[in-house]
């Protein structure tokens, strides 16, 4: 089973993952995150990279993430990418991840993407309020990913926000299940959580 989580950045979908993740049991789930899935910057100048537009679909590598998708609900493993925020590149290394019950996919574009739309058995979207998300990402981009606060609020009215009310908050049409308040919603994950086991009862006794 394929569960996709979307939202806009900092709307809560990494909570919701993992909140499934701890309720479900680690041995049952593996969480994938389409921020793994940047496109590699590192043959452009730091100068450059700082300038992407990392919130349009063209900056992921969604057909090596459907690729790997596909593998895991087949039964095989993947090298899982890792990517470096710091310096916008992908790491040398990979992580590798074998095949799990449940795999839960987050991202800003899960839903907006028709070929990854489509490998999904649940579809939800996180809506959370706008300036909730904005302060959350400044928050996590300063502590996190050593950025300004002129950096956060240059690239949020450059493209984050644009990107949003193009691509993001548009998709939510296309979800199954929509979580106001995001990972603090606890009784909405419940009826998530009991909703898959009942899935996967299904499957069993099939």
């Amino acid at each position: 089973m394929i569960i996709g989580i979307a939202g806009a950045s900092g709307s809560g979908k990494t909570l919701v993952a993992h909140t499934l993740y701890d309720k479900l049991g680690s041995d049952k789930v593996v969480i994938i995150q389409e921020d793994s899935y940047y496109k590699d910057l590192s043959h452009l100048p730091f100068e450059e990279r700082v300038k992407f537009n990392f919130d349009h679909p063209d900056a992921f590598d969604h057909d090596l993430l459907i690729e790997h998708l596909k593998k895991l609900r087949e039964g095989e493993s993947i090298e899982h990418p890792l990517y470096d925020y710091t310096t916008h590149s992908r790491r040398k290394e990979t992580k590798r991840v074998g095949p799990h019950q449940i795999i839960i996919v987050e991202g800003i574009l899960i839903l907006a993407v028709p070929e990854l739309r489509e490998l999904l058995d649940i579809k939800i979207y996180i809506d959370t309020p706008a300036d909730i998300c904005f302060i959350r990402r400044l928050e996590r981009d300063i502590k996190e990913r050593g950025r300004t606060v002129e950096n956060v609020i240059r690239q949020y009215l450059d493209t984050v926000r644009p990107m949003y009310l193009q691509f993001v908050e548009p998709s939510k049409r296309y979800a199954d299940i929509i979580i106001p308040r995001g990972g603090k919603n606890i009784i909405a994950i419940d009826i998530v959580k009991s909703r898959i086991q009942d899935i996967l009862a299904e499957i069993g006794e099939n």
